[in-house]
Parts: C-alpha cells; sequence; structure tokens
C-alpha cells in the first residue's frame, strides 16, 4: 500500500499517453487553485464528493492536500457531514477508510 501511495495515480495514463496526462494535470491545477473559492474549500468539496462516489484512495489523497492547505481535522468532518447528508452513511464509511491513513 505504501508503495501505491508513492505513485501518482495516474502513471499509467502518462506512460500510454503522456499529453492526456499533461492536460488532466493541468486541469487540475486549475480546478484548485485559489479563486472565489480558496483552494482549502475546494479540497474539502471534491474530498466529500469522492467519500459520496466511494473512493477510499480519493478520500485519503484530498483530505491530505486540504490538510496541506490549511484545513483542520474539524473542517474535515464538517465536509464528510455534508457528504453524509446528500449521500448518506456509506460516504462515512468511504470517508472512515481513506482518513485512516492520513490521521494515523
Amino acid at each position: 500500500m505504501e508503495e501505491e501511495m508513492d505513485r501518482h495515480p495516474l502513471d499509467t495514463i502518462k506512460k500510454l499517453d503522456p499529453e492526456f496526462f499533461d492536460f488532466v494535470v493541468q486541469s487540475s491545477e486549475r480546478a484548485y487553485a485559489d479563486g472565489a473559492l480558496s483552494a482549502k474549500t475546494k479540497y474539502l468539496i471534491a474530498m466529500a464528493l469522492d467519500a459520496a462516489h466511494g473512493a477510499v484512495g480519493g478520500v485519503a489523497s484530498l483530505a491530505r492536500q486540504a490538510t496541506k492547505h490549511g484545513a483542520s481535522k474539524d473542517e474535515i468532518m464538517e465536509a464528510l457531514h455534508v457528504a453524509n447528508y446528500l449521500s448518506g452513511v456509506g460516504s462515512v464509511y468511504t470517508a472512515s477508510f481513506g482518513l485512516a491513513e492520513v490521521f494515523k
């Protein structure tokens, strides 16, 4: 698992289609850049969406990014309260598995 976390999740795409990989990375950089919403807020939104969609690895990665941009554990949990309200308890289970990697 540790080796997987060291790899970029799109390494296979990078190998198969470097130009497409660059496009995806640039899109990501634009999406998470500070604007009307802070990068921290955007990472919290994305983390809640990944929790709602069952993406454990996404929750872990985005929670790490959110904390790097100043999000507290309380802010992370509040974002997950919204995911739970809108998507149900499955998002909480997903988040629990993802956050176990972040908050050991």
